[in-house]
C-alpha cells in the first residue's frame, strides 16, 4: 500500500508540475476549449456565451483600458508586480484589509488552469504558471487570452460576447467609452453592468479614459496607443 501510494503521489505531483507548461505551450497557438470557471459556472446552471476572436479584432480601446484598470505595468514586468505585491503585503501587516496585487499575467494562469480561490495552495501554483506563462508565450498572446476568457457577467466570457450582449457591437467596434465601462466591471462583473453603470462605474470609466490616455509606451506591447 505504501509505495501504491508513493507512486499516486509521484504521478499526481508530475501532471501538477508538468501539466501547466504543456498546456501553454498547446494554448499559445490554439485557442482554449474551456476554463475550470467556466465548466463551475455551468454545474451552477449558467450558460456558456463566448466566441474566440484575435487580438486584431478587439477594440485597441478595450487593450488600453483594461491594462489602465488591471495592470499598468502589464508590458514592463515580467508575470508578477513585485512593487504592488509589496504595498499590498505591507498595507496588510500594518492592519488593513488584504487586496490583491495580480496581474494580467496572474490573472490568465488562474483562469486557464485554477479555479476561484484565495487558497494559500491556488495562489502558489497560480505563481507557478504565471511564471511559465511568460516564459512560453509573448505578451500579446498573454492579453488575447485573457480578453477572451475572461469573466464579464453571469455566463458571458470574453469581449466579444461582452461586447455584443451589452452594447450590440463587435468587439472591434468599441468605442472608448464602452471599452472603459467593460474595464470598469472587471473587479465583479456578476455585480456590475458595463450598460447599466453606477455612478461609481460611471466615475471609474471616465478616470479609466482619462489613464489609456497617458499610458503611452506602456502600451507598447498590445500594439501602442489607440
Amino acid at each position: 500500500m505504501g509505495r501504491w501510494l508513493r507512486k499516486a503521489v509521484i504521478v499526481v505531483a508530475l501532471v501538477v508540475l508538468a501539466g501547466p507548461p504543456a498546456g501553454l505551450i498547446l494554448f499559445r497557438v490554439v485557442p482554449p476549449p474551456i476554463t475550470p470557471l467556466m465548466v463551475i459556472r455551468l454545474f451552477e446552471g449558467e450558460g456558456l456565451d463566448r466566441d474566440w476572436t484575435g487580438l486584431e479584432a478587439i477594440s485597441p480601446y478595450l487593450r488600453a483600458a483594461v491594462i489602465a484598470a488591471e495592470d499598468n505595468l502589464f508590458c514592463e514586468h515580467h508575470g508578477f508586480d513585485v512593487g504592488s505585491i509589496r504595498d499590498a503585503f505591507e498595507e496588510w501587516t500594518d492592519g488593513g484589509r488584504a487586496r490583491g496585487a495580480s496581474t494580467i499575467s496572474m490573472q490568465t494562469s488562474k483562469n486557464l488552469f485554477l479555479w476561484p480561490s484565495r487558497n494559500p495552495v491556488r495562489k502558489i501554483m497560480e505563481a507557478y504558471v504565471t511564471a511559465w506563462l511568460e516564459v512560453l508565450w509573448p505578451k500579446d498572446r498573454i492579453i488575447e487570452v485573457y480578453l477572451n476568457i475572461a469573466e464579464w457577467g453571469p455566463g458571458i466570457y470574453g469581449a466579444e460576447a461582452a461586447a455584443r450582449h451589452y452594447f450590440r457591437v463587435s468587439a472591434a467596434r468599441l468605442s472608448r467609452q464602452q471599452a472603459a465601462r467593460l474595464a470598469a466591471v472587471l473587479p465583479n462583473p456578476r455585480a456590475w453592468s458595463p450598460a447599466r453603470p453606477t455612478d461609481y462605474i460611471r466615475e471609474r470609466a471616465v478616470v479609466l479614459q482619462r489613464r489609456m490616455g497617458q499610458l503611452g509606451p506602456l502600451l507598447a506591447c498590445v500594439g501602442g496607443k489607440p
